[in-house]
């Protein structure tokens, strides 16, 4: 089997990404272009609301997923064959009991579908069929989860990326065929969850080749205290992931309870745009994931913190650029694909800017956690996220709506996780104080808003009789004026050089390959 370097195997992940994942946004948006032109707003609020619902049921999975990459990385590093056989043998049927779990909580919540959805929409379809085909989709992966785990610990997570990418490019494209001649939500629902099963034996399939020994029922058991290892580590990530879910998958719920299904799919479009953002961006962290666990295996702390500081450089950089660009153009973009009817107010564009920055802003952090095993600490204080997040957007819902409910996933995050989560990656990962990190992030903040404001400033004079010229412009200016400001601010750095190399060597691999070929 060809072995490639850490460096390699980023490039390989993060090329396929980007890639595909454009190609795959820019059909994406036509399809839900067609989709608000074939379908009513309550559609669309359907879909949001059912996809926050079954990342409910998922608390079932309990970071077992996280726990699987972790546990891998050491055999894979030391090409351990029968410990990489056992650990997939073990986690196969811990999700094969999972999506029991899930199957079973999933059907029980159907008698309360009523209870979340006050206002019935005015759709033709029953709602529990819809639901019951969104279940089969949700429980399905589960099925192959833990092989989708080994390919991303392996560093091979670009066979993901390929493989769901053009499947999913398929996918919308059969959607919007049948969206315009047939015209049905049923059909269009039973196309996502036929390409869904489709990508996972797809990528299942790919990990039995590239690892053989993986197949069949011969690999020996874990041992006793392996076994306990896990299950303190999935403990630890229990709570975490409860309290996560219930701060990133009850907005949806909320805004259907108290401002009904057609706000939850207008406001879907917005998050439409901040998660396809969101997922460029962390393709960039999913690439590189696997390359920091090895590299943390292998090296101290100083080299580890080192390379901490410039993910963390990057991680502004990308998620400042997208949160002011997000916050200028969001309102414009959504009036050109979906029509004046489906704006909401400036703040809604800025509270969900805030929140994608605020979330992206921990990718560095929760890497370096993840591949440094430091499942345990702050598991309660999520528990306090989710609390607070629940009573505050509830309370500031009922006066300023959507508004509102998501300025309260701000400001519980801002009063917990933001700034434990590095506490702890400072003191029990690296071993010494997190004020730099603070001062550092302070000094970031700042740049935002002060960035943030000139292009806000500089777009507020341009209208064109163009809307689609309009958009354009203010991309353009959104898009030199940060990152003039950031190479001005950060090019002296030592991160920036670290960065600087990574970008260089990456453009020698592509352009000594474009001269072999």
């Amino acid at each position: 089997m060809t072995q490639r370097t850490r460096s390699e195997y980023t490039v390989l992940n993060m090329a396929s990404g980007f890639g595909g994942y454009i190609v795959n946004f820019l059909v994406g948006i036509v399809s839900r272009m067609v989709f608000t032109r074939v379908f009513s707003a309550e559609y669309l609020g359907i879909t949001g609301l059912f996809s926050n619902v079954l990342s409910m049921l998922s608390l079932a999975e309990l970071g077992i997923g996280s726990a699987i990459v972790y546990a891998l990385y050491k055999p894979i590093a030391e090409n351990n064959e029968g410990k990489i056989a056992s650990l997939v043998k073990f986690y196969g049927k811990c999700y094969r009991a999972i999506a029991v779990v899930v199957l079973i909580i999933g059907i029980a919540v159907i008698p309360f579908l009523d209870l979340i959805i006050t206002d019935p929409p005015a759709i033709k379809e029953d709602l529990r069929i819809l639901y019951l085909i969104s279940l089969f989709n949700t429980v399905s992966g589960y099925f192959f989860a833990y092989r989708h785990s080994l390919l991303q610990a392996a560093q091979k997570t670009y066979i993901i990326n390929i493989t769901s990418n053009v499947i999913i490019v398929v996918q919308n494209i059969v959607q919007i065929i049948l969206m315009l001649f047939v015209g049905e939500y049923i059909v269009y629902s039973l196309v996502i969850a036929f390409f869904s099963m489709l990508t996972n034996l797809i990528v299942a399939e790919f990990a039995k080749r590239q690892y053989p020994y993986i197949k069949g029922g011969k690999a020996d058991p874990l041992e006793k205290q392996e076994k306990k290892s896990i299950a303190a580590n999935v403990r630890a990530l229990t709570i975490d992931r409860i309290g996560a879910l219930l701060v990133n998958s009850t907005d949806n719920i909320i805004i259907t309870n108290l401002s009904g299904l057609v706000q939850t799919g207008i406001a879907s479009n917005y998050t439409l745009l901040s998660t396809s953002i969101n997922t460029i961006l962390e393709i960039v962290f999913r690439s590189v994931n696997a390359s920091v666990g090895n590299h943390n295996a292998l090296n101290d702390n100083e080299s580890r913190l080192r390379l901490f500081k410039a993910i963390n450089l990057a991680n502004f950089w990308m998620y400042a650029w997208a949160s002011i660009g997000f916050f200028v153009v969001s309102t414009d973009m959504i009036r050109l694909m979906f029509g004046e009817s489906y704006q909401l107010p400036l703040s809604v564009a800025f509270i969900i800017a805030l929140n994608m920055y605020m979330v992206g802003m921990q990718n560095a952090v929760w890497t370096y956690r993840n591949t440094l095993g430091l499942f345990r600490y702050g598991r309660y204080l999520v528990l306090l996220t989710a609390a607070i997040n629940l009573v505050v957007s509830i309370a500031l819902g009922k006066v300023w709506g959507v508004f509102g409910i998501l300025a309260g996933s701000a400001i519980s995050r801002a009063l917990t996780n933001t700034w434990y989560s590095p506490y702890s990656l400072y003191k029990y990962g690296f071993g010494m104080s997190a004020k730099k990190y603070f001062l550092r992030y302070l000094g970031f903040l700042v740049l935002l808003v002060a960035t943030g404001s000139v292009c806000w400033g500089i777009c507020s004079f341009i209208e064109f009789s163009s809307l689609l010229f309009t958009i354009i412009v203010k991309i353009v200016i959104c898009s030199v004026i940060p990152n003039v400001v950031f190479i001005a601010a950060f090019s002296k750095s030592e991160s920036f050089g670290i960065l600087k190399d990574f970008v260089l060597r990456f453009v020698n691999k592509i352009t000594s390959k474009l001269k072999k070929a």
